[in-house]
């Protein structure tokens, strides 16, 4: 009987997880005329409500009036208008509480640094970081983890036009700081800077925030197509999830946040600029979002 039951509890896990799994491919592959910042909160939206998920969601208006400088710049180009959705899951004996926070660029055409059309159709799948961390807390709440998350998925279409964000534009982002946009394609980390300082807000207890970002194509370069990077700010936080990683089957690589790159950040007029030094350009974006925390976290590129 003890191995009936014991059998059941698996299947159901792995059917949980294998749903959601499918609900994240189902997602990257959506045409991007199908699958804009919009309509991308509407179909999560439906699914969290179902799960009796917490559910915010703010529109472009509501962005721009509260200072989400990152993700209304990065928006601003297209007529698809940019959105920042969260879902909370909060069970009544949490153990941890974490933040996580997904890139959703639905679309990236590079803005005013036009991508080339070469390989552009992959990007519709710049959202993944942000489907990602929906179907986790999905899966989280369907297996009533102790454990509980806010995800956050700031949503945006980078495009060209009369609107688009320039180089050398100065935006703020949510906080207050201020950055020089010096090239537009750098997109991802804006509008994960925004989400990142208000999750640490909207949650001053936090145990550690996780952000899941397609961030960079020096990743590829580094480390190639098989394996992702993480980078942190707390050495035990890092070993942790990486001790997570061969439990799970994925394939991370912990990569450094070297001082010495930082200084290629700074920018003469704003607090700091979106781009850096050209070699170790992973890492140049990952301490471009270190500024933006102040508690235990992990960068997964």
């Amino acid at each position: 009987l003890g191995s009936k039951v014991q059998t059941k509890r698996i299947s159901e896990k792995v059917q949980i997880l294998a749903k959601n799994s499918n609900l994240v491919r189902d997602l990257i592959n959506t045409p991007p005329s199908h699958l804009t910042p919009i309509e991308f909160v509407n179909r999560v939206k439906k699914i969290a409500l179902s799960l009796k998920l917490k559910v915010e969601v703010l529109d472009e208006k509501t962005l721009k009036s509260k200072g989400y400088g990152g993700i209304t710049a990065v928006g601003q180009g297209s007529a698809n208008p940019p959105r920042l959705i969260r879902i909370s899951y909060t069970p009544a004996k949490a153990k941890k509480s974490y933040a996580l926070v997904g890139k959703g660029i639905t679309f990236d055409t590079g803005g005013l640094a036009l991508k080339p059309a070469n390989g552009m159709e992959e990007m519709k799948a710049d959202m993944s970081g942000a489907a990602a961390v929906i179907a986790a807390i999905f899966s989280a709440a369907e297996l009533k983890l102790p454990i509980a998350i806010d995800a956050w998925a700031p949503l945006a279409e980078n495009m060209v036009s009369d609107t688009a964000t320039r180089p050398s534009d100065i935006i703020k982002i949510y906080g207050g700081k201020t950055v020089e946009v010096l090239n537009p394609d750098a997109e991802g980390r804006l509008i994960l800077a925004d989400a990142l300082v208000r999750a640490q807000e909207f949650n001053k207890k936090l145990d550690g925030v996780i952000d899941v970002a397609t961030l960079t194509g020096a990743q590829v370069v580094a480390l190639g197509t098989r394996f992702s990077a993480v980078m942190s700010n707390d050495e035990k936080f890092s070993k942790k999830f990486l001790d997570a990683t061969k439990k799970s089957g994925e394939q991370f690589w912990p990569m450094p946040l070297p001082e010495e790159l930082r200084a290629s950040l700074d920018s003469p007029v704003a607090d700091i600029a979106n781009i850096g030094e050209r070699m170790g350009g992973m890492l140049v974006a990952g301490l471009f979002l270190k500024e933006f925390v102040n508690i235990p976290w992990l960068h997964l590129d």
